[in-house]
């Protein structure tokens, strides 16, 4: 027996397995391409990755929920579609590996694997059944065609060296590798070509066109000294592409505002539904409001200040008639997020239906065509984007899409403040070195802000001019940097008088609490 016999026939079968694996993969890659592709094309399609993804955040325990957005902030979602890709291909890999013994048996766990998928996408009240079914199969048959070819092309472990001729291997091996090529090419323009035509193009253009009507009450300017120049202090404003954005969709709505309606039912007198050409014709208010997400840390940059043009909510419940008995207006998304908080709240003179943000219509990604903003209010509670629908109803009768997962039912900001500069970890130079931050109190404003040096005595620092009692306020303090380590910590007091509490607690189930500390070195 020849001595190398054993060795190469491990080789052998360890290859096998390899290309094996490796057609279950490309397989699997071509399925997930073209029904990404028949989901762009079909009407009422949907991303299959997607809908599973959607599913998965659904099911998930909120402490998971919460662990992910504290440790991955606003890259929770793109991890999210990576991870499901990723389990995709295993289970590609495990279906190649299948296929060796029976390629009928792979097939049928291709097709279960794409029911998967149609089941999660079947769920969403944006897609068409027949389109997600479609979208699916295709998916599946384009699957099993790949994966029948990609075994055929496997070369067969059942030569020894000396039985194979030669070159007879490589060619073998080199047209397999041709064809794993063939595919993934095929995988990856398909799923492009289905993303593009899903893509926001349509909607960009129908956006770069609109304008804006003159509002009938405008914000007033902004006064020069509401806004400290200081580098690295937050601006006043936060630009668009800077405003945070956390939302449980995976992929941005596109909604055309031409075909958009938001209807108003529940416990009203006059249920009707609005346009979007309903809403630009009456009359459109602006107000400068700062929004937080509970989600946010101590300390943390899940805060924005912009200004909204809108209509008040209270307009359009008036025109409504709320019925006796309502407690709460839960608010509806084009993708099935809903948000509820109190009526009463609704009908005070700050909630806006939001169309434009700091001067021009909203970005997509935040909410175009509508959105709710309602000051004071955490936005798992009350910022709805991609407005679809307001019900009054009652607390007892619905609840939010976060309130089962754990959160609070009511969801007031609290009041906060953060240190910007200097950063935490800076190396400073001794001598006056500006301290700097933003506090925030909607709806109460702030009144103060002090901060304290290495646990000495609480120092008023020095606080920019107050744009309105729903943003948030500029402050600074010049400090004399002596040599060596130092903490400096920010506390604030809002306009009813109340301090910010020293007591941390966790961002769940209604908002973190604590004061910022920022730690810094001062040398020579």
């Amino acid at each position: 027996m020849n001595d190398h016999s054993i060795p190469d026939a491990d080789a052998r079968a360890f290859a096998a397995r390899r290309e094996s694996a490796v057609a279950g993969i490309a397989a699997t890659a071509v399925a997930l391409g073209i029904s990404e592709l028949l989901a762009g094309i079909l009407p009422g399609g949907r991303s299959l990755v997607e809908a599973v993804g959607d599913s998965v955040i659904d099911v998930v325990p909120g402490w998971l929920e919460r662990a992910a957005i504290a440790l991955l902030g606003t890259a929770d979602k793109p991890v999210l579609i990576v991870g499901i890709l990723l389990v995709s291909m295993l289970v590609g890999a495990g279906l190649g590996l299948l296929a060796r013994r029976s390629v009928a048996l792979a097939s049928i766990g291709l097709a279960l694997f794409a029911v998967l998928g149609v089941a999660a996408a079947l769920g969403d009240e944006r897609s068409a059944a027949w389109a997600v079914v479609t979208s699916g199969v295709g998916g599946a048959v384009a699957g099993i065609a790949a994966l029948t070819l990609l075994m055929r092309a496997a070369p067969a472990p059942v030569k020894s060296r000396q039985e194979t001729a030669p070159g007879e291997a490589g060619a073998g091996r080199r047209g397999f590798l041709q064809l794993v090529a063939v595919a993934a090419a095929v995988a990856g323009a398909a799923a492009a070509a289905g993303r593009w035509v899903t893509s926001s193009q349509r909607v960009e253009e129908l956006r770069s066109v609109l304008r804006l009507p003159t509002p009938a009450t405008p914000a007033p300017p902004a006064p020069p000294e509401a806004e400290l120049a200081l580098a690295g202090l937050t601006p006043l404003f936060t630009d668009n592409d800077e405003f945070f954005r956390i939302d449980t969709a995976l992929s941005i709505p596109q909604v055309d505002p031409e075909q958009w309606s938001l209807e108003i039912s529940g416990m009203v007198e006059r249920p009707f539904t609005l346009t979007y050409e309903d809403l630009l014709a009456m009359p459109q208010v602006e107000s400068d409001i700062t929004l937080a997400c509970v989600s946010n840390e101590v300390g943390g940059n899940l805060v924005g200040n912009a200004r909204w043009q809108g209509v008040p909510l209270r307009t359009i419940l008036e025109q409504a008639g709320v019925q006796e008995g309502a407690t709460q207006l839960l608010s509806r998304s084009v993708d099935g997020f809903t948000a509820g908080f109190p009526v009463a709240l609704a009908m005070e003179d700050g909630p806006l239906v939001a169309l434009g943000m700091n001067g021009e219509p909203l970005p997509t990604v935040h909410g175009f065509p509508a959105r709710l903003v309602v000051p004071g209010l955490y936005g798992y509670v009350s910022a709805t984007k991609w407005l679809s629908a307001i019900e009054l109803t009652t607390f007892e009768a619905e609840a939010g899409y976060w309130i089962p997962r754990g959160w609070s039912r009511e969801g007031p900001i609290k009041t906060q403040s953060r240190i910007d500069v200097p950063p935490t970890a800076s190396v400073l130079k001794p001598g006056r070195q500006a301290i700097a931050g933003v506090a925030w109190a909607p709806t109460r404003g702030i009144e103060a802000v002090e901060i304290s040096i290495d646990e000495g005595p609480w120092q008023e620092v020095t606080l920019a001019a107050s744009l309105d009692v729903d943003t948030w306020r500029q402050w600074f303090y010049e400090w004399d940097a002596t040599p060596g380590p130092h903490w400096i910590s920010v506390r604030a007091s809002d306009g009813l008088g109340e301090t910010q509490t020293d007591e941390r607690a966790p961002v769940a189930p209604d908002g973190a609490t604590g004061h910022h500390r920022v730690q810094v070195r001062v040398v020579d």
